[in-house]
């Protein structure tokens, strides 16, 4: 029989909406514009967790010694609401946002919950906001569910108070022109994640300190880093996406690698479906496999290279398009549009998403 987890339920939520609902503006930056109301969960080594609570979206107060701010004991999950054609609200795959919130909750010392009770919380914010979700199929909500140590103390050690929250937000383009493919900075110098470390949890510390090498990315005319890890310079992420290479393989086969799940990688919603999606095509290989700039570099100079791209729930696909590496400018080719890998891939996604193509990764708000 399974363990039943100490968890607050559904059930038990206590809804007080806004006196003063805002005007909702036209689809704005990705992150910047919030709605009405948030989801706010309490926890404590006493009392367990409380009762959860949808009220109007403000400030929160944190006491001055808070782990969570002096040494990191916090985490992040995202995912979207969609608003079908059918006028239908969605939501992708969301179970596997709360699978990966528990793991990272779990690396972070922080109290276990039951995934589906914060689903179905999650559910009803969504739909006494669900004026927020934008008419668009090129839009959509953006759900940010966050989870701190609210420990007043500066022990380091585990949580005996903590929160978990939730705020919705609207997301136009995550980048400010998806049509041009990326550029990308690639230098072993900085280090995203390593083995052993917590590049597989969803944490902010591992946002947080790719600030520098973003903007000296920036400095070298690119938008993205591309993480590289170890002496044989492996390819491991672009920016805060998971990276493909659809390619002509060193065994002359076509193939579409990513990188495995070996503690570096963050295990995204995107990716999973990406490899699923396409290992059902069953038209060419579909590996998760290391790769490095030298593997890169040789496919390029023969010609064997089709698409590079990364993925990732703000942005879902983005197509590479330069690399600097070393000293040199290598150019990411890709195919005609009608043909290319990541059209048809973003296309039968977001099908999928607004609700065009049937399939039980969406779930009804």
């Amino acid at each position: 029989m399974a363990d039943i987890i100490p968890s607050f339920r559904a059930a038990d939520l206590v809804i007080q909406l806004s006196p003063n609902p805002k005007t909702k503006p036209e689809v704005s930056t990705f992150g910047t514009v919030f709605t009405d109301h948030m989801l706010t969960v309490e926890w404590s080594a006493a009392e367990g967790w409380q009762a959860p609570l949808i009220k109007p979206f403000g400030h929160i107060s944190l006491h001055p010694a808070c782990s969570s701010l002096h040494y990191g004991i916090q985490l992040f999950e995202g995912l979207k609401a969609y608003r079908g054609d059918d006028n239908r609200l969605r939501l992708f795959r969301p179970m596997l946002n709360m699978s990966r919130m528990s793991k990272s909750a779990q690396r972070a010392c922080l109290p276990a919950f039951d995934q589906s009770e914060l689903l179905e919380c999650i559910r009803r914010l969504v739909e006494i906001d669900q004026d927020w979700v934008p008419y668009s199929d090129s839009a959509s909500l953006y759900i940010r569910p966050t989870f701190v140590s609210t420990e007043p103390s500066l022990g380091v050690k585990k949580p005996s108070y903590a929160l978990l929250y939730v705020i919705l937000s609207q997301a136009g383009s995550y980048f400010n022109n998806e049509a041009e493919a990326l550029s990308l900075w690639a230098d072993p110098k900085y280090t995203r994640a390593w083995k052993g470390g917590t590049g597989d949890c969803k944490m902010g510390g591992n946002y947080g300190c790719s600030l520098m090498a973003q903007y000296e990315a920036v400095d070298y005319g690119c938008q993205q880093v591309l993480w590289l890890y170890g002496d044989d310079h492996q390819i491991t992420e672009a920016g805060t996406m998971n990276i493909f290479l659809h390619w002509i393989n060193e065994d002359e086969e076509e193939e579409l690698a990513t990188p495995p799940l070996d503690g570096v990688i963050l295990p995204g919603v995107t990716r999973q479906s990406i490899l699923e999606l396409t290992r059902q095509w069953g038209e060419f290989k579909v590996t998760e496999r290391y790769l490095t700039m030298s593997q890169l570099c040789s496919a390029l100079k023969q010609q064997r290279v089709r698409e590079m791209f990364g993925s990732g729930t703000a942005c879902m696909i983005c197509p590479i398009g330069h690399i600097i590496y070393q000293g040199q400018n290598l150019h990411i080719p890709s195919q005609d549009r009608n043909t290319q890998m990541t059209s048809r891939i973003a296309k039968e996604l977001t099908d999928i998403q607004y609700g065009r193509t049937p399939s039980n990764w969406t779930f009804l708000v």
